[in-house]
This record gives C-alpha cells, sequence and structure tokens, in this order.
C-alpha cells in the first residue's frame, strides 16, 4: 500500500502549514530544481518536480541524487507539520531504495510521518515517475529527523 492509499484528507492549522511553506521558501536548492510544495497536510507533504534536462543523469533520468533531494525534503516537511511550535527539523540519517528509473514528466515525493517523537521523529517518502498519467514507483526511503527545540532556521 502507498503512503496516499488509505488515508483520508488530514486537516492541518494554518499557522503550522503556513510555516512548513515559508521554510520550503527559503530552500534555495527545492528552488534550483524547481520543486514546489504541492501538499501539506497533517504529518503528510507532497513535492511536486519537472523533468528537465538540468536533472538528468547519463541515461536521460533524472537523477538518483535529485531523487534522494525531494523525497528528503517531503519526508522532513511532514515531520515539520508534526513537530512542537518554535522547533526546527534537521534530517539525521536517511536509507532509500532506488527501485526505478525516474523516467516520467515528473516526479512526486510523498512524505508522512511514521512516529512523532519529542526529539526523533521518523518518517517515510515514496517517489513516483509520472508518465501518461501513469503512477510508477521509483524509490522508497526511511529517515529519521531531530526537532532542534528553540533553534530557528536562518
Amino acid at each position: 500500500m502507498t503512503i496516499a492509499e488509505g488515508e483520508g484528507a488530514s486537516t492541518i492549522d494554518a499557522q503550522v502549514a503556513e510555516r512548513v511553506r515559508a521554510s520550503f521558501a527559503r530552500q534555495n536548492a527545492m528552488r534550483l530544481i524547481r520543486a514546489r510544495l504541492a501538499l501539506v497536510a497533517h504529518g503528510r507533504t507532497e513535492i511536486h518536480l519537472p523533468h528537465w534536462d538540468g536533472l538528468e543523469q547519463q541515461h536521460g533520468f533524472i537523477h538518483g541524487g535529485v531523487v534522494g533531494m525531494i523525497a528528503d525534503s517531503a519526508a522532513g516537511y511532514a515531520a515539520m507539520t508534526v513537530a512542537a511550535p518554535g522547533a526546527s527539523v534537521l534530517t539525521v540519517e536517511y536509507k532509500m531504495n532506488l527501485l526505478a528509473p525516474a523516467d516520467g514528466e515528473y516526479l512526486v515525493a510523498r512524505g508522512a510521518v511514521v512516529r512523532p517523537g519529542r526529539t526523533l521523529i521518523v518518517t517515510r517518502a515514496e517517489v513516483f515517475a509520472i508518465r501518461d498519467g501513469q503512477e510508477i514507483l521509483c524509490a522508497l526511503m526511511q529517515q529519521t529527523i531531530m526537532a532542534m527545540h528553540g533553534k530557528e532556521e536562518k
């Protein structure tokens, strides 16, 4: 079952959603690769990334490092939706499996919280290549996030 299956729409406090969106807007790396934050819900986010030639590796697929970038950010921002007010989040580790080439018109990274905690938040992400309206699962990631209380972003 994918992250989105079986899960209804989650409501989120407007201030939390705005804090997540403002943080995403400060991420120069996401702007550089043309990623956009398409969904912010309680414990979930979604990032969309168009396929363009600046992201490709030698076979014409989106580079695995870029797939990792959007998976890390989608799951990290999902963690931010459950972190305490005034806490920022930072990835401390992740493990990713690349399952299929990232070969579509665009990619969708869906991040979700698996286990929230005061200091450590465990998340996961799935990355799909969208081709001709069909989703092809190309990566799975599990991640640990550290909530840094009282530490604001720059």
